[in-house]
């Protein structure tokens, strides 16, 4: 009798599983039919909201490409002379934080 029982629970388990397993596969394919939850006729568009347009316009141009610069870019020397002085910035503070962060001599001794 145990047998009987023991093979019906797992058969019945299985089951299961393939009802849990088929009912998240149908999901999938559904989900992509879905449009929008606020244009289901039980939910509604919430007062106050803004009428949707009717044509919702076109794709963006991906393809474009951007006009060209109006300016030229850095000349070497020009950008050799910035990285100097963003170099010189760094130094500087550097030399900030390490005097700032440093023990400072006791004021009685000298």
């Amino acid at each position: 009798m145990r047998i009987i029982e023991r093979r019906f629970a797992d058969s019945f388990r299985r089951s299961k599983v393939w009802l849990v397993a088929g009912a998240i596969l149908a999901t999938i394919p559904l989900s992509g039919c879905s449009t929008s939850v606020a244009d289901l006729p039980i939910v509604g568009v919430p007062e106050g909201a803004p009428k949707r347009p009717k044509d919702p316009g076109a794709f963006p141009a991906v393809h474009d490409v951007p006009a060209p610069r109006g300016d030229a870019a850095l000349d070497p020397a020009e950008q050799v002379r910035i990285e100097s002085e963003l170099a010189a910035a760094r130094d500087r503070q550097a030399g900030a934080a390490a005097a700032a962060s440093a023990p400072s001599a006791p004021a009685g001794k000298k």
